[in-house]
């Protein structure tokens, strides 16, 4: 089974151009996100409640073995490593790399193909445009089922689309149907009780760390401008 983050980049990804389709600040803590959402499916991690010895809110790990996954591996490490974290820190930690390691991964499994250039024959480029399109066609497809048609989503599917959400990026993924729908109906997703406690506290705790993400760069730019 592919990561919600392989997933997620991959429709992140414009199928022609290979550029994304979101700002580069907020692409690395999206694709993080995802990960600390799976670690939560999987009942690896969760944010503290009241009465705990953790403080509220700081991540809690489980004493399972780590995941065979070497991404997801690599994220539960850099958790432990420090003492217990909000989860826009932990964002931040296994951010590092994290792009890079996905993107050699969709390229390995043949989805997309690495294309380097140069802009105005002067600045490198690389971008990586759709090779076999039919894993995120069928991820597509699921999304299209519940964003247009009504359907109910799967846990898999929700917490993408929740992602999605998060960095306004629903209606850029799915097309064909009303804009304006899509989003509302990915937002209802978004918020729904898709998920158990402590899984709904991560989405959260998620989601509301990459809008931050996604709206302090903007607001800096705003004010430089």
């Amino acid at each position: 089974m592919t990561l919600l983050a392989e997933d997620l980049l991959l429709l992140l990804l414009d199928d022609e151009s290979g550029k994304p389709l979101i700002d580069g600040t907020a692409l690395p803590r999206a694709l993080a996100g995802a990960v600390l959402l799976e670690l939560a499916l999987g009942g690896l991690v969760r944010p503290a409640g009241e009465g705990e010895e953790v403080k509220k809110g700081r991540l809690v790990l489980s004493e399972d073995a780590p995941p065979e996954d070497p991404i997801l591996a690599g994220a539960v490490a850099r958790i432990r490593e420090s003492k217990p974290l909000k989860p826009e820190r932990a964002i931040e930690k296994i951010d590092q790399r994290l792009r890079e390691a996905l993107l050699q991964r969709i390229v390995d499994r043949g989805w997309v193909r690495e294309s380097k250039g140069r802009l105005l024959g002067i600045f490198p480029t690389t971008v990586w445009p759709a090779v076999d399109e039919s894993h995120e066609r069928a991820v597509r497809d699921e999304l299209r089922a519940a964003l247009v048609d009504g359907a109910a989503p799967t846990e898999r599917t929700a917490a993408l689309i929740s992602l999605l959400s998060a960095v306004d990026a629903a209606a850029k993924v799915v097309t064909d149907g009303d804009r304006r729908a899509i989003k509302k109906r990915a937002k209802e997703i978004a918020d729904g009780e898709w998920a158990g406690a402590a899984v709904r506290r991560t989405v959260e705790a998620v989601n509301a760390a990459i809008v931050v993400a996604v709206i302090i760069p903007a607001t800096a730019a705003g004010g430089a401008s």
